[in-house]
């Protein structure tokens, strides 16, 4: 215990050392501080875990189409998460619980989502030569349409996209943690009222 204690307290204080490796870090990182999503013009492309100091473009292409993918998927996971709490069912489905509980309630509901997936999966296809995530060359095309008038427009609203998803990832987690510790995803609604304009009440 004591040996643990110790580890810990010396991997905390190094922590605050002067890293010798910086201006190395920093100068490899540089490559891709102009990229879409760099987290400010002082930290330029934030990597503290070192997945891209080495400049591979490639890689750095892979690992944002993963972030993308994941944003998606949250983003549409939080719609999903707060419609069906709020009381909307497909029909035939109106005895389906809502949130996370959801998905382990039988396999009549995990196996149409798992179908969507792997459907979604081998359909839509990245566009060769083209930017992470783009897949207007898909047999049923997804993409910005007239919203991206411009160069300056697709920045722009790329630019969106990927900042939406990253906090759409945060947000699904943190519901989902929420309504496994106490059954209110939400943690606001015992403070605030709801705004429900059309359900009536």
């Amino acid at each position: 215990m004591k040996t643990a204690i110790l580890t810990t307290l010396i991997a905390g204080a190094a922590a605050f050392a002067p890293a010798q490796t910086g201006k190395a870090s920093t100068a490899l990182n540089a490559a891709f501080d102009s990229e879409i999503g760099a987290a400010s013009a002082e930290l330029g492309c934030w990597d503290p875990l070192g997945f891209v100091t080495n400049g591979d473009q490639k890689r750095f292409d892979r690992l944002r189409a993963v972030e993308l993918k994941h944003g998606r998927v949250a983003m549409l996971a939080t719609w999903g998460f707060a419609t069906t709490w709020s009381g909307a069912r497909f029909p035939g489905c109106e005895d389906t619980v809502a949130g996370h509980q959801a998905v382990f309630s039988g396999p009549e509901f995990l196996v149409p989502v798992l179908l969507t997936a792997g459907f979604l999966e081998v359909s839509w296809k990245q566009k060769e030569g083209s930017f992470p995530g783009d897949f207007s060359s898909s047999p049923w095309p997804v993409g910005f349409g007239p919203y991206a008038r411009s160069e300056e427009d697709m920045i722009d609203l790329r630019t969106r996209e990927l900042n939406n998803g990253r906090a759409a990832q945060m947000g699904i987690l943190g519901m989902m943690v929420h309504e496994q510790l106490d059954g209110k995803p939400f943690i606001f609604f015992d403070k605030f009222d709801i705004y429900a304009p059309l359900s009536g009440n």
